[in-house]
């Protein structure tokens, strides 16, 4: 069992490898997204959440999945076009990852088994907080706006 999520390692949308140790004493809004849904427009409110926190210690890592309706069918590269030119997004992207099932990525698999908040992901756009030292301190239903 890990105690942070310190202890993993994600790939950027661009596929580089990079440990979640990079977001060290940083507030991090975790989010598991998707281009093909209602709550997609939520990339406009978390690009101005990032926006207006970023120089205060906060950051957003957005984690594409398509394991809900099929709501994410595409590549690394036409989800990073589709956020940066529709939504104008500059937060974070990661790759396309699993968030439940046998392929879970082990991050998620953490947020959904280890963490303080355990529980299977809702939907898309669900979203973990985590504070400066790397433990989830929150989670929020997908339908709950950013702001809130």
């Amino acid at each position: 069992m890990s105690g942070t999520i310190y202890d993993f390692e994600v790939k950027t949308i661009d596929g580089k490898d990079q440990s979640m140790a990079e977001y060290k004493e940083k507030v991090v809004m975790i989010i598991n997204t998707a281009s093909e849904w209602g709550l997609t427009g939520q990339y406009e409110a978390l690009e101005r959440l990032y926006l207006d926190y970023k120089d205060k210690g906060f950051t957003i890592c957005a984690f594409p999945a398509n394991n809900f309706g099929g709501q994410e069918p595409g590549t690394d590269s036409e989800i990073k076009n589709f956020c940066q030119t529709k939504f104008n997004v500059t937060f974070p992207l990661f790759a396309k990852i699993s968030t439940k099932g046998k392929d879970i990525h082990p991050l998620y698999n953490y947020l959904t088994n280890d963490s303080p908040f355990p529980g299977k992901i809702e939907w898309n756009f669900a979203k973990f907080l985590v504070n400066q030292s790397g433990e989830v301190v929150a989670r929020f239903h997908p339908k709950v706006d950013p702001f809130d």
